[in-house]
C-alpha cells in the first residue's frame, strides 16, 4: 500500500463529504462516481448470506449509486467523523443513516448502531476501493416500521421486493472483500 501526503488525503475526504452531502440535498447520486477510479471495488455485507460488490467505475456508477440507492434518494448520510491512516493511504469514516419521513416520535427514522465507510485511496482524487458497514438489525427494524406505516416510495417496495436478484449481489464466499493476503498482513 502507498503512502500519501496527509493533506491530499484531507482534501479528498472535504470534497468527497461535500458532495455526499450534496447528493442528501439533491436526491441524485451520480456525482460521486466521478471519486472512483476506473477499476475501483465498493462492497458491503447484506447479511448472512449475501454480499453486495460492484467492480469499476461504471458498475459502482450503474448500481451503488444508481440500482441500490432507488428509494434512498432523499436519505442523508452525514459523516460525523474521518480518521486518516497516511501510510497506508486509508480512511475510515463514520456516518449517519437519516430517512427524509419521519417516524411516530415525530423524528426523521434514523439506522442506529455504527454506519460507515473504510476507503484506500489510489491517489488523483480517487477511490480504489470501499467497504461499507452498517447495523442490519437496526435497518431491519427501521425499515420494517417505515413499511408498517406505509412510508416507503414505490420504488424502494419494488427494490426490497428484488433482494438478492439486483445486480451486484453475490453469495457470501464468492468474494474476498479485505484483498489479498498482503492487504490483511499490512
Amino acid at each position: 500500500m502507498a503512502s500519501f501526503p496527509r493533506a491530499e488525503l484531507e482534501e479528498m475526504i472535504r470534497r468527497f463529504v461535500a458532495a455526499n452531502d450534496e447528493a442528501g440535498r439533491t436526491g441524485d447520486w451520480a456525482p460521486l462516481a466521478k471519486f472512483y477510479a476506473p477499476d475501483a471495488v465498493y462492497s458491503w455485507n447484506n447479511g448472512s448470506s449475501w454480499e453486495f460488490v460492484a467492480r469499476g467505475r461504471q458498475q459502482i456508477l450503474d448500481w451503488v449509486f444508481g440500482t441500490e440507492m432507488e428509494g434512498l434518494e432523499k436519505w442523508t448520510y452525514p459523516y460525523v467523523r474521518t480518521l486518516i491512516d497516511e501510510q497506508k493511504g486509508e480512511v475510515i469514516g463514520i456516518w449517519r443513516q437519516l430517512a427524509p419521513v419521519k417516524g411516530d416520535d415525530g423524528k426523521p427514522y434514523e439506522i442506529g448502531g455504527t454506519g460507515g465507510s473504510w476507503f484506500r485511496y489510489a491517489g488523483n482524487q480517487q477511490w480504489s476501493w470501499q467497504r461499507d458497514f452498517f447495523d442490519h438489525t437496526n435497518a431491519g427494524k427501521v425499515f420494517a416500521q417505515m413499511a408498517k406505516n406505509q412510508q416507503f416510495t414505490p420504488k424502494m417496495i419494488e427494490r426490497l421486493q428484488k433482494r438478492s436478484a439486483m445486480p451486484g449481489w453475490v453469495r457470501r464466499g464468492e468474494f474476498d472483500w479485505y484483498g489479498t493476503i498482503e492487504d490483511r498482513e499490512a
